[in-house]
């Protein structure tokens, strides 16, 4: 199967054909997409989520949110140049990452786990478990290298 192709020898949709990559900053992009390079993949599409407050202040400002969202694509396409890029705003992060599979059309979503403690994903909600659960396209767990334990 080669990256290009939408359909694999089964007639079914190609698992990396339009992967999705939910990107955090930076540092969390380079590393999730240097996670995925080594596989084949067709369309990779990025994904900042603004995380947005109800009723409340929002965590960052609107500003400091998109230049952040810029720095991540920025990274992304230093291992993939075509990367595309999709901001979303939204208080449910794992929601927000669900719409924006579908609104892309992704075959996919590929993220690496962050690390943390039971209680640390307890806490935050996990969203590893979330996705694992709820999403409406398969999910892919990408490994965790050595120095990001």
């Amino acid at each position: 199967m080669n990256g290009t192709d939408e359909t694999d020898d089964t007639g079914g949709r190609d698992l990396l054909a339009h992967v999705l990559l939910p990107v955090a900053n930076e540092e969390d992009a380079l590393a999730t997409a240097r996670a995925l390079e080594p596989y084949e993949t067709g369309r990779v599409t990025a994904l900042h989520v603004v995380e947005k407050g109800e009723g409340v202040p929002d965590k960052t400002p609107v500003e400091q949110s998109e230049e952040l969202a810029a720095e991540s694509y920025a990274a992304v396409r230093t291992v993939f140049p075509d990367a595309g890029e999709h901001t979303a705003y939204a208080r449910d992060v794992a929601e927000a990452i669900f719409d924006a599979a579908a609104e892309e059309d992704a075959s996919a979503i590929a993220y690496r786990p962050r690390g943390g403690n039971r209680l640390v994903q307890l806490l935050s909600g996990d969203l590893s478990t979330e996705l694992a659960t709820d999403a409406p396209v398969p999910v892919v767990a990408l490994p965790r290298a050595d120095s990001d334990e």
